[in-house]
């Protein structure tokens, strides 16, 4: 039931569109250093990591698009040196 609930609220976010979450996301920011004890305080943390998480999909999404076509175009895929297959970075 609770894994349901999360592929519905899933659904829901993927559907919302990327530059109107990225205008959002100060805002909540600044929320999120702006501590109170209190349920809008709380709402406001997960919003901004909801709209990061977002972001980091795309990201993500759109890097192994671009990697499956310079494979099918027989290219090796480049990496930044040092840089791993799966590593992440902070996206601010």
């Amino acid at each position: 039931m609770l894994e349901r609930a999360l592929d519905k609220i899933a659904e829901q976010i993927i559907a919302l569109d990327e530059a109107s979450l990225t205008q959002l996301r100060k805002r909540y920011l600044d929320r999120v250093f702006d501590f109170e004890a209190s349920k809008e305080w709380e709402k406001a943390v997960v919003i901004y990591f909801i709209i990061n998480g977002v972001v980091a999909k795309n990201n993500l999404f759109n890097r192994h698009i671009l990697e499956q076509e310079r494979v099918e175009k027989g290219m090796t895929t480049r990496r930044v040196k040092g840089e791993t297959k799966r590593k992440f970075r902070v996206i601010k």
